[in-house]
């Protein structure tokens, strides 16, 4: 799909996902899995609309404000050495993140905090904070330190933005982010993904029966593990090392031709 055609793919999603039953944010609260299994998808923008046509009776759509489709904004923050991009990049199975995050049409902020155990589990920690910081406050730097336990040297490393869908399965304890235009920018470069989805889907733990799960094998679609960070970072530092997301890289690459 080329760009001209990329309103198209997206009215077709906002006519599926408007008819779904809608989920508020209180309700879909006990489904908030702050440590989960976090399993990714990469798909075309134009499945999207007939996975979303498969999954209407199973799941509910969160709905904000008479909003369906969200806006996000988030920086992340890396050492001067990347060392958050080279633990992930370096295969180390205990990996941190450290973002603030926009939910823009709540106008609502979170430092947020996404640590990986040898477990493959993800536990997340945030505070509210009342914007953006870029020089990080003292209340955020030693909210940070008590999270992970260490000192860091952060700064701002890459901003991120994008749309997203976030569905519902309460009998089932299941959530999933459906991230549409995902665009990265630092020190004046940008990279814009159109054609690409990503599609995480949170349980306790993996379970292949999920109906999304069995829903994204119908169309072809396995499984993919990949961080949006490193992905963001790999396409807006050059001189960094990637030799271990090149394979990655190429993947996204055919399936959003």
């Amino acid at each position: 799909m080329n760009i001209s055609e990329e309103p198209i793919a997206l009215k077709e999603i906002a006519s599926e996902i408007h008819k779904f039953k809608s989920i508020s944010l209180e309700e879909m609260n006990a489904v908030s899995l702050m440590k989960r299994t976090d399993t990714k998808y990469i798909i075309h923008v134009n499945s999207l609309a007939p996975i979303l046509d498969d999954l209407q009776k199973k799941y509910q759509v969160l709905e904000i404000d008479s909003r369906r489709i969200m806006n996000y904004s988030s920086v992340y923050f890396d050492t001067p050495e990347f060392k958050f991009y080279f633990d992930h990049h370096n295969g180390r199975v205990h990996r941190t993140k450290v973002r603030q995050r926009k939910y823009v049409d709540s106008e609502l902020t979170f430092l947020e905090i996404k640590q990986k155990n040898g477990k493959g589990e993800t536990n997340k920690s945030r505070i509210e904070i009342a914007d953006f910081e870029l020089d990080l406050s003292t209340k955020s730097r030693e909210f940070i330190s008590k999270v992970t336990g260490q000192v860091f040297d952060l700064q701002p490393s890459l901003w991120n933005r994008f749309k997203r869908i976030t569905l519902v399965n309460l009998k089932d304890n299941e959530r999933a982010t459906i991230d549409i235009n995902l665009t990265y920018s630092m020190n004046d470069k940008d990279k814009r993904y159109e054609n690409i989805v990503v599609v995480e889907v949170k349980q306790h733990r993996f379970d292949r029966k999920s109906m999304l799960v069995k829903t994204l094998k119908k169309y072809k679609y396995n499984p993919y593990s990949i961080s949006k960070y490193c992905i963001g970072i790999v396409n807006l530092y050059e001189h960094l090392k990637y030799n271990l997301f090149k394979r990655k890289l190429l993947k996204i690459t055919k399936i959003s031709l």
